[in-house]
């Protein structure tokens, strides 16, 4: 019975472990900030939103709330069934895209860079502080980035796919963040917030300003605002 409990209790130490070191992104420190759950009805239809989306530059005043956020990100990857299903079409059910959160001014939560985890509907911090002017610099001084009270930053780990569908994997990945950051861009036209799909910038730079792994590759950010 000892030597039992022993086992477990080793096996749990090293089930936290792996965790700790999945969600272990550049100098992440603090706990998961848990997210509002997100909502699943709307007021305006998918079809209205069809014909509301659009890309904005120019964002209102005023910080983001939490809510909004979580509402964005969940559009962008989250969970939508028992089984692990998300919200955007992935090749094989393999999930190569990342999703981080770029915070400046978002009500509730402290300025820096945050990644997403759809399992858990939460963010884990990665890097403190203001970082839009530099993600703006590394998107060649972009004003959007820069004056967006957060900016989303859709990434891509080819490696997944690649394991099931070898060299297809990076044109899948690629297909893979269109699906995502349509649904960021009708999500926002549904919760009245503006966005752009930004595809200009130096990949090297925006992956040492995030402090983002070698095999998370960007692809693309999406700012966020209100309607101006």
């Amino acid at each position: 019975m000892r030597t039992m409990r022993l086992a477990i209790l080793v096996l749990g130490l090293v089930g936290c472990y792996l965790v700790a070191g999945d969600r272990a992104v550049g100098q992440a420190t603090d706990d998961p900030v848990l997210l509002p759950p997100p909502r699943h009805e709307g007021k305006i239809s998918v079809e209205e939103a069809f014909r509301l989306r659009r890309s904005n530059r120019e964002f209102g005043p005023g910080s983001l709330e939490m809510a909004d956020v979580a509402q964005v990100l969940w559009a962008a990857q989250g969970i939508t069934h028992a089984t692990g299903h998300r919200t955007a079409p992935s090749a094989g059910a393999t999930y190569p895209l990342e999703v981080y959160l770029v915070a400046g001014e978002v009500a509730e939560l402290a300025a820096g860079v945050y990644r997403y985890l759809p399992e858990e509907h939460s963010l884990i911090l990665v890097q403190k502080g203001d970082l839009r002017e530099r993600v703006a610099s590394a998107a060649h001084s972009q004003a959007c980035i820069r004056r967006a009270p957060a900016v989303l930053v859709i990434t891509g780990i080819y490696q997944r796919t690649a394991r099931k569908y070898g060299q297809r994997a990076h044109r899948y990945v690629q297909i893979e963040v269109g699906h995502a950051a349509q649904n960021v861009y009708l999500q926002c036209a549904a919760a009245d917030l503006a966005t752009v799909f930004v595809g200009s910038f130096a990949d090297g730079e925006v992956q040492e300003v995030l402090g983002l792994p070698s095999d998370h590759a960007p692809l693309g950010l999406m700012p966020l605002g209100r309607i101006r």
